[in-house]
């Protein structure tokens, strides 16, 4: 299929990139040393964190990390905002570029029949893929691209992007507030809140169309 081979591909190619420099972005593995980078733009410390998070859209930025050093700087709370914010903003940044195809420029790249496909598993199951994928690493971004290839309307994407976000900014925020760091929890709490939260507000969404 196109549309595996596209999402596929957009996702190898920013792991390229990881290899590529993957030694400069080793230095960043560390929520204290990123701290650190980011304290040092003073009172636009949070602005720097948005910005590296957005910059996740093409390079390989470890979201995770920004986000922990955010907590380590600014408190669970405040710390989150900043994360939730950059977080956000990359993923409708991306379905931004997503829309920039035309429906018609849609079709021919991903040809006729993929791109039907493709809508239909958006209308389905597009709220749970985009809810769920923030938690792990790459295919956030080409999920978001192709959520606005695919013409997944803005308010259920946005919703679905907030849902998934959230947790994540105020996870990884407590992480670098505290300094508590437990791997299989994490990796339950980063699926499952997101699940439980996009649940609740797809069937509030429901009830009011």
């Amino acid at each position: 299929m196109r549309l595996v081979a596209w999402i596929v591909g957009f996702s190898t190619l920013i792991l390229m990139i990881w290899v590529i420099w993957g030694e400069h972005w080793a230095e960043w593995s560390d929520a204290r040393a990123v701290g650190a980078a980011l304290q040092s733009y003073g009172t636009s410390a949070g602005l720097a964190g948005c910005v590296l998070l957005l910059l996740d859209l093409v390079l390989p930025v470890p979201g995770t990390v920004v986000m922990s050093a955010l907590g380590f700087l600014y408190g669970t709370m405040l710390g989150a905002l900043w994360g939730f914010v950059g977080s956000f903003l990359a993923g409708m940044c991306g379905y931004g570029c997503g829309r920039l195809f035309t429906e018609r420029a849609a079709v021919r790249f991903l040809g006729e029949k993929d791109y039907q496909r493709g809508k239909t598993m958006v209308a389905r199951g597009g709220g749970w893929v985009i809810a769920l994928s923030r938690a792990v690493p790459i295919l956030p971004e080409a999920l978001a691209v192709t959520a606005g290839m695919l013409r997944m309307p803005l308010g259920a994407f946005a919703l679905a992007l907030a849902c998934g976000s959230l947790p994540m900014a105020l996870l990884f925020s407590w992480i670098g507030a505290t300094g508590h760091d437990r791997p299989v929890l994490t990796m339950i709490l980063s699926f499952a809140v997101p699940a439980v939260l996009w649940t609740a507000a797809s069937r509030m969404q429901r009830r009011n169309d």
